[in-house]
């Protein structure tokens, strides 16, 4: 489910989409961002989210649009790669590595190769454990090289601006909260397309509501005749 608050108003809705419970809640990323973009009819340009969501193509939609994505780093139990800010990778022992050659990662994004400074571009001499590795290449890196990629590793998460946007998470956990209370948790439907059309109906009362209250408070802020 994706939500915005709107100034004076309240949380509201602004698109859900319903998947089975074996899928993780990244994968529903992507339906929900071009949705949302449906419903604005313009692309969000901040985006917000919990750790689950820490993928590269969600910074990247933010990214593309002259935004930031505010999430919390989730490490996947990867070591961290240390890069400068300029997005070039150091090595193990602490060297600024070399650009190679750039290529399509697997995973589907654009990769940049780096390669070991003390063999490229010409051999230094300089001693190091890992010069034998990978055939005599020294060790490399492969960066996902996508404006995506970096804004994940180099984003300043102390800033105000990624502080100011972080905080909009709350109008999700405000929604979650009343979506439990009308039994999105437990369904007592069992397929899928049900499910889905519980959940819809369930969030399309949550709107009602929060459409009723702001009729209640123009009518409070109108003149009296």
């Amino acid at each position: 489910m994706a939500a915005i608050t709107i100034p004076d108003y309240g949380d509201v809705v602004l698109t859900e989409y319903t998947q089975p419970f074996n899928e993780g809640d990244v994968t529903s990323f992507r339906p929900l961002y071009q949705r949302a973009a449906l419903a604005l009819q313009a692309f969000p340009t901040h985006v917000t989210a919990d750790a689950a969501f820490d993928a590269w193509y969600v910074y990247d939609a933010a990214a593309r649009h002259g935004g930031i994505a505010t999430i919390s780093k989730n490490g996947h139990d990867y070591p961290e790669m240390q890069r400068d800010p300029d997005e070039t990778p150091r090595c193990a022992k602490g060297l600024r590595m070399i650009p190679r050659f750039g290529f399509q990662h697997t995973n589907g994004y654009r990769a940049q190769r780096f390669g070991c400074s003390l063999l490229l571009p010409t051999l230094t001499g300089e001693a190091c454990e890992r010069l034998s590795s990978n055939h005599g290449q020294g060790s490399h890196k492969d960066p996902n090289w996508e404006a995506g990629g970096g804004m994940c590793v180099l984003l300043d998460r102390c800033s105000p601006l990624y502080k100011a946007i972080y905080t909009q998470r709350t109008s999700c956990e405000h929604i979650n909260s009343q979506a439990k209370e009308l039994g999105i948790e437990r369904p007592r439907v069992h397929n899928r397309r049900s499910v889905a059309n519980l959940n819809t109906l369930i969030y399309v009362i949550i709107n009602v509501r929060a459409f009723s209250r702001t009729i209640s408070i123009n009518k409070g802020l109108l003149p009296m005749i």
